[in-house]
């Protein structure tokens, strides 16, 4: 996700607990981030992590949180009353079609099961019920050929 965001964004401070060949090696969770020295914090946190990486991102982001995570990170009694109820993401956006994930490397040719949304937390924007949105259909538009390379 940091090369697309870097497009975009005139400063991207990436990092990783593995070397992807961008940005810093770095856990997250443990490195000594300053409270609001960020203005987002934008990831796709390990699955059995991302309470944590959402809890701790609310602390390093001045504006806002997005993840990406398999959409049955809303499902658990835990995360309700550890997130959700007191904190609603703003915005989830589930993604229309499937977003195939392969851990370390862009495959072209996978394919998965998984359904994938955006969680968004918008720190200017009242606590209220999330609005849910979808990500149309988009992968053939974005894709580019070097993003396999």
């Amino acid at each position: 996700m940091s090369r697309p965001l870097a497009e975009y964004f005139s400063s991207v401070d990436s990092a990783d607990a593995h070397s992807y060949g961008f940005g810093h090696i770095r856990d997250f969770l443990t490195f000594p981030y300053e409270a609001l020295s960020h203005d987002w914090v934008i990831t796709n946190p390990p699955f059995r992590l991302a309470e944590e990486f959402v809890n701790r991102a609310m602390t390093v982001a001045r504006f806002g949180v997005a993840i990406l995570a398999r959409t049955v990170f809303l499902e658990s009694v835990g995360r309700y009353e550890t997130i959700f109820k007191t904190n609603p993401p703003t915005v989830f956006a589930q993604f229309s079609e499937r977003v195939p994930m392969v851990k370390g490397r862009v495959d072209q040719k996978a394919s998965t099961a998984t359904g994938y949304a955006w969680f968004v937390w918008q720190k200017s924007e009242a606590v209220g019920s999330p609005r849910l949105t979808w990500v149309p259909p988009c992968r053939k538009v974005l894709e580019r050929p070097r993003d396999y390379l």
